[in-house]
């Protein structure tokens, strides 16, 4: 295993850097189409780009980036990169976005970096924590309850198909919200999972994603004490596509929830 804390540093420096492109990009139109309505814009395309080569060149390990692939996920050790999380939010021009970058290490994530350049605030952790933002060390996530947790919740439409059926989102959101203290939207999972790591909310809830929106808030939610699973329990994998981020407790209570509402398939 690598120096973890100095490789943070060396990756800490670069994503400062990219900051710079990031903000001055805000509301950048849409350049390249993906599936269904999600894009990317050029400053994402940029950004890749920039943060993929001095990461290669300072660090010597591969990276794995959203917009353009790379370095192969079952590599040893590997950067996983999303050069804009909250693409949408981006482009319409709220500053809920962020720079995610994780580093797996046999396909679990041993370190975490997400930068939210808009509000200055840099959230980080190596395995075996602390969670630091801003460079300050964070205490332990201490358990919640719901009932006293603010609950990020993933972005739907009620009409929506797909794994997680809109009328199966909206089933949990009812439910969730009968007991927690508040639900909040914000459209970026990165900044959702960071906000638990740093126990300002007490859970989030994704019904999508993949490895390059979960890596680094994984490394940060584990460094600080807390949990993130699948929706169904099971333990999180660079293939997971939907995930359950919480404090002790309420991870407990929201799986609970999860399983009550019942199965996807119902919701059809």
């Amino acid at each position: 295993m690598p120096d973890l804390e100095a490789l943070v540093a060396q990756a800490a420096a670069i994503l400062d850097r990219a900051a710079v492109p990031f903000v001055a990009g805000h509301r950048a139109d849409a350049a390249v189409r993906k599936q269904g309505n999600d894009f990317a814009t050029e400053v994402d395309l940029a950004i890749e780009r920039q943060v993929v080569a001095e990461l290669q060149d300072a660090t010597g390990i591969g990276v794995h980036g959203e917009e353009f692939g790379g370095a192969g996920l079952d590599e040893p050790l590997v950067w996983v990169l999303d050069p804009i999380d909250g693409t949408f939010n981006y482009a319409a021009g709220s500053p809920m976005a962020a720079i995610l970058l994780g580093l797996l290490h046999d396909g679990q994530p041993v370190a975490g970096l997400t930068w939210l350049p808009f509000t200055g605030q840099r959230y980080t952790a190596v395995d075996g924590g602390p969670l630091y933002v801003d460079g300050v060390a964070q205490q332990p996530l201490r358990p919640v309850g719901l009932a006293e947790s603010i609950v990020a919740f993933g972005t739907f439409n009620v009409d929506w198909g797909g794994r997680f059926p809109g009328r199966y989102r909206v089933a949990v959101l009812e439910e969730v919200s009968r007991v927690c203290s508040k639900l909040r939207m914000h459209g970026s999972t990165g900044i959702d999972m960071a906000y638990v790591a740093a126990g300002i909310m007490g859970a989030a809830i994704s019904f999508g994603g993949r490895v390059w929106d979960h890596a680094a808030g994984v490394a940060l939610v584990r460094a600080a004490g807390g949990v993130v699973t699948e929706l169904d329990g099971q333990a999180w994998t660079p293939d997971t596509r939907s995930t359950l981020t919480a404090a002790p407790g309420a991870h407990d209570e929201v799986l609970a929830i999860l399983r009550r509402v019942g199965s996807p398939e119902e919701y059809r």
